[in-house]
């Protein structure tokens, strides 16, 4: 995604109605779940084009890397973005710390991850600032309230990533093959590139996390802004 690409700039046009505080917020979600279709739609353009061989497309690797605090959390929604847009991810822990995290896919859903990832990550940072825990549970730590905040918010991402990116395989324009095997082709042959290079890995228990969180953060998700412009911004740490 370039700066000159038009797809990408309709995407802005509709994220700056979004954000026009004239608009409601029906109607600002509006525009942000038409921009997750465009993002998704661009996904499958590419793929479409690998497999009639008009363009190029490879399966490769990005590591990206995860900074206290939330580390284990900020891991989690870079793998809700990575999973919908066919890729796969492995977590290099050190104790209870992530501290990268080695994203699989190939090279055009790779960029979306990483454009979309630096996005929500610094939108989930400016919330967390100025979210607290809303006093039902007396004595709740700040840190278990945003663990589970961040653990909605990186849910309701997943959910609409996928959802959008289901609606974009069942509209695709049809080809010499479908965008649905096309698709499929694609999501097996990351699985089997990351299994060859990771299979004899166990998958990580799941987490058991306390904290009142969970529904204010996915209410959060559900609105964020899936904007891929913001890969010029300067990833920040959440604090």
């Amino acid at each position: 995604m370039t700066e000159s690409d038009p797809q990408l700039e309709r995407i802005r046009k509709l994220l700056a109605k979004a954000e026009d505080p004239a608009v409601t917020e029906a109607e600002a979600e509006a525009y942000n779940q038409k921009a997750a279709e465009l993002v998704a739609r661009y996904g499958i353009d590419q793929a479409m084009l690998a497999a009639s061989g008009a363009g190029t497309d490879e399966i490769g690797t990005l590591k990206i890397p995860m900074d206290d605090p939330y580390s284990r959390d900020k891991a989690s929604l870079l793998t809700s973005v990575a999973y919908p847009l066919r890729c796969r991810t492995l977590l290099h822990r050190l104790g209870q710390k992530v501290e990268s995290v080695t994203v699989f896919g190939f090279r055009s859903d790779l960029g979306r991850v990483e454009l979309l990832f630096t996005s929500l990550l610094l939108q989930a940072s400016t919330q967390l600032n100025r979210v607290r825990p809303g006093g039902f549970f007396p004595g709740e730590s700040l840190a278990a309230y945003r663990r589970t905040w961040l653990h909605g918010f990186a849910r309701a991402v997943h959910e609409r990533l996928s959802r959008a990116e289901q609606e974009a395989v069942r509209t695709a324009v049809p080809g010499e093959r479908s965008a649905e095997l096309v698709v499929r082709d694609r999501a097996q042959m990351v699985q089997h590139a990351f299994d060859t290079e990771y299979g004899d890995l166990r998958a990580a228990s799941p987490r058991r996390l306390s904290g009142s969180g969970y529904l204010d953060g996915h209410d959060a998700g559900t609105k964020a802004n899936l904007d891929p412009a913001t890969l010029t911004r300067r990833r920040k740490a959440l604090r």
